[in-house]
Formats: C-alpha cells, structure tokens, sequence
C-alpha cells in the first residue's frame, strides 16, 4: 500500500501515452475532487522497441474494432 502526499491510499494507473504504454504508476486516488499531485512509477521502465511497436498495435485493434462496430450497426440496420 503506498500513501500519497495528502495522507491517502494511491490508486493504481495504466498510461496510454506513445512514450509509455501499458505501464502502470500510483497517483493520488482524488477521494474528495483534490489532487495533490502524487506520482510514482510502479512498472520499470520499458524497452526502446515496446515503445516503439505498443502505440502502432493499439491503434490497429482500436481500427478494427471500430470497423467491427460499424458492421454491427450496418447488419442491424438491414435487419429493420
């Protein structure tokens, strides 16, 4: 359990960001809408060709998977 500057249990994050994908840090849980801008890196730092490669795979299967909406709402509606 890791504590924040205000005195509060941290929550547990993942960053999607393109220089650190997948990895996760604690910050301050912002129980009552404060935050005290508490930060700390629970993962180690990841490897030139994770960074590289993460980002492009991620927006492959958001693509994929928005394409795979779009044919949903096009099967539904020849349905009607």
């Amino acid at each position: 359990m890791v504590t924040c500057f205000c005195g509060t249990q941290t929550r547990v994050r993942t960053s999607w960001t393109n220089v650190n994908p997948g990895r996760r840090f604690h910050s301050c849980s912002e129980i009552f809408g404060t935050d005290c801008g508490f930060f700390d890196w629970l993962d180690p730092p990841m490897c030139a060709w994770s960074v590289q490669i993460i980002p492009g795979l991620l927006r492959s299967r958001n693509q994929l998977q928005e394409s795979l909406f779009e044919m949903a709402a096009g099967r539904k509606r020849l349905k009607m």
